[in-house]
């Protein structure tokens, strides 16, 4: 595409949030309550949709941590959330009880997990789903110290009382600080992060800098143009 007609244009970016906060609340928004009263089991409804949403924010988020999150750049995007919301849906009409085990499968193995082609990073999808989808998810979310913490200092709110928009002032008034805790990595991978973000960010400029320099030089004199005397 020639420069020029690039230079004349209005340039749109769309660009994926890296903190866990805006992950969060982005994967959230693509529900409603609607969603929620869809399935006939409103309260596992809410406690797992959450549980879920909070996954996806974690899995998108980790990609910023470069090779401390995941071995290659996987592309987990919203179609992998709304896909497991559905059967998330589908599994809770169809059963008595929760079925945890088949979530677990459906969501680390084939969605999620089909994206991924490391053996490490597929185990850490598994851990994450042990822990975010279990028992304890409903039978403890009770509102107070038994609830299941989702992060550090972040427990899973009990559904009874809570309606859709009160999850999203839950999120604004109860999430913790970023920091790579929140992950389940160590506090020295945000030291790497932010160091390979620098780095990337100064030869972006510098590149960026070559460029405009060379457009902008002035053309040299060639003997054609000079005059005689």
């Amino acid at each position: 595409m020639p420069e020029s007609l690039m230079q004349s244009c209005i340039k749109v970016a769309n660009e994926a949030p890296s903190d866990i906060r805006s992950n969060l609340i982005r994967a959230w928004d693509n529900f409603g309550q609607e969603t929620i009263d869809s399935c006939t089991k409103t309260s596992e409804m809410k406690a797992c949709l959450f549980s879920l949403c909070w996954f996806h924010a974690v899995v998108c988020g980790r990609r910023r941590f470069g090779q401390q999150g995941w071995s290659r750049k996987y592309s987990f995007n919203t179609g992998d959330l709304l896909i497991c919301a559905n059967v998330l849906r589908s599994y809770l009409d169809a059963n008595d009880k929760v079925p945890w085990d088949d979530l677990r499968y459906i969501f680390g193995e084939i969605m999620y997990g089909g994206h991924v082609t490391d053996a490490w990073d597929r185990r850490i999808l598994k851990e994450y789903l042990e822990v975010y989808f279990r028992p304890e998810l409903i039978s403890g979310a009770t509102g107070g110290d038994d609830d299941l913490e989702l992060g550090p200092g972040f427990k899973s709110p009990s559904p009874n009382d809570m309606s859709y928009s009160d999850y999203t002032q839950y999120i604004d008034e109860s999430l913790p600080s970023e920091s790579p805790s929140l992950f389940g990595l160590h506090s020295n991978a945000e030291i790497k992060a932010l160091s390979e973000g620098i780095d990337s960010l100064f030869l972006n400029i510098l590149g960026m800098g070559g460029i405009g320099n060379s457009a902008g030089a002035a053309p040299p004199a060639s003997a054609g143009n000079s005059t005689s005397s």
